[in-house]
């Protein structure tokens, strides 16, 4: 049958018309479905809570400065419990390296070898902290240079009269093998002499002070954290143990303090150091007496 013109044109324009409504169709199906492939993706990426425990062992230095940032990290992750203990520094590497503990503490360089060992952990710097020789109260002498504290500890400098002081003969106090903190005042101070084998040894930061506070003529190394009028801090060549003073580089014993990872952090062990090295996580550390990496 032979169409009209005009009859033709009216079927030709109901033909675009029904081919219109169907584009628009799936335009309108496309897009809801996109909108439904986003609120899954929203659902999918949205971290749930954390929640769980955290071990963290290691140094004496470094722990009582976790337990303070513990507290603060548990206040803003309610479900999380952050068990801090002591135990020194190697114990710290190795409780990371062997994954016994979340995150092992030390408050020293890593050494290489404990690094050939364990390739696989992380170190990370959460504060600088420096080492005070320190005396009991009473000590008339005021100012050693690093050559005078090696010998004294050595032993080979026995009587406070060589500096000028009483005739009081020198008590040595030091941390036992194995402390953070011995490893580095035997690094900074010490080099290749050996502590004398007659010096007192002690557990702790803590111990070591108490031991020096009350011995006549007593003298040892304390963390800067546990600086207080129990004891005396002396000079080293010229320039006491404050934090202004280690910040210019003035006195210049001063140790790295070490968070330990198997690996890179997760989870619980990550959200942890992201805090400590977060803006407020430092202003702790600078409040516990210790000096902030950035």
């Amino acid at each position: 049958m032979k169409l009209s013109a005009s009859r033709l044109l009216t079927v030709l324009a109901a033909l675009a018309l029904l081919m219109a409504g169907c584009g628009g169709g799936e335009e309108e199906t496309a897009t809801t479905a996109g909108d439904d492939a986003s609120t899954e993706e929203a659902a999918v990426t949205e971290e749930a809570p954390l929640s769980g425990d955290l071990n963290v062992v290691g140094s004496t230095t470094v722990q009582p400065l976790a337990e303070v940032l513990a507290a603060s990290f548990e206040t803003l992750h309610p479900d999380v419990m952050v068990y801090v203990q002591g135990g020194g520094s190697s114990v710290g590497v190795r409780s990371a390296a062997d994954q016994s503990a979340d995150i092992g503490m030390a408050s020293r360089e890593i050494k290489v070898s404990e690094l050939q060992e364990n390739p696989e952990i992380v170190v990370h710097t959460i504060a600088r902290d420096g080492i005070a020789v320190v005396t009991e109260p009473g000590c008339t002498v005021e100012d050693l240079t690093v050559e005078q504290v090696k010998r004294i500890f050595a032993g080979e400098i026995t009587n406070w009269n060589e500096f000028g002081g009483g005739d009081m003969t020198i008590t040595v106090v030091a941390r036992e093998e194995g402390s953070g903190t011995r490893a580095a005042f035997e690094d900074m101070i010490m080099g290749d002499a050996l502590i004398s084998e007659t010096a007192i040894l002690q557990p702790s930061n803590g111990a070591v002070r108490t031991t020096i506070s009350v011995t006549p003529g007593a003298i040892g190394f304390l963390s800067f954290g546990y600086l207080d009028d129990q004891t005396k801090s002396m000079a080293i060549d010229g320039f006491l143990p404050t934090e202004e003073n280690a910040a210019t580089g003035d006195y210049a014993v001063v140790r790295p303090l070490n968070m330990v990872t198997y690996g890179q952090p997760e989870g619980k062990a990550e959200a942890f150091l992201e805090f400590i090295l977060s803006e407020d996580g430092q202003a702790i550390v600078v409040e516990e007496g210790y000096l902030p990496v950035n």
